[in-house]
């Protein structure tokens, strides 16, 4: 059974916020793209001190657009696109409250088949394809939530291969995800080849 943790920040605190809330690593994948993987997975910790010691997705969802905005903003800002990434977050979160009573976790509690939980991952705002494969082999590979045929719905990335975020579990591993990210770069290639 893999280690519930997700040593992707540098951050010790960040880390285990990943580990122990389903929300702040719903937000940590939401934010995972055109910025350092550390960057995006600290993210949901820095917004949870600026809003006052509490990540909740009913806050969230309910606060004025303006307000979220804003501590996305404050420096240093969380994303390189705080704006785009502020409304993205707030419409996951609003989504996680009409559609789970705002509990972020029930997206995959009980889940019982991959097809299931890729559905159910797609339908989350932000989350195409990719996003929602590779959110998928993070639940299997470094939490242990294994549903039926979650390595057939999350290919490529349910494989062996150090190509994403899932792969990580400690600083000699995220250098080797680095290095075939920018293998594949200079090949033209993305992630999934």
């Amino acid at each position: 059974m893999p280690a519930k943790t997700l040593p992707v920040t540098g951050d010790p605190d960040a880390d285990a916020l990943l580990a122990s809330e389903p929300l702040a690593l719903l937000i940590g994948m939401l934010l995972d793209q055109q910025v350092p993987m550390e960057w995006a997975f600290k993210g949901p910790w820095t917004l949870r001190q600026r809003l006052g010691g509490s990540l909740d997705a009913a806050t969230i969802a309910a606060m004025d657009p303006a307000a979220l905005e804003g501590r996305f903003k404050q420096k240093p800002a969380l994303h390189r696109y705080p704006a785009a990434m502020a409304k993205r977050t707030q419409a996951l979160c609003q989504f996680i409250v009409d559609h789970y009573g705002g509990d972020a976790g029930a997206v995959w509690r009980g889940v019982r088949t991959g097809d299931e939980l890729y559905r159910r991952l797609r339908e989350l705002p932000g989350y195409g394809d990719e996003k929602a494969k590779i959110f998928m082999a993070i639940l299997a590979k470094r939490f242990g939530k294994k549903p039926k045929g979650w390595e057939e719905a999350a290919a490529p990335f349910s494989d062996g291969t150090p190509r994403s975020v899932a792969d990580i579990d400690g600083p000699q591993a995220l250098r080797r995800v680095r290095e075939y990210k920018q293998a594949m770069k200079a090949q033209g290639k993305g992630k999934a080849d």
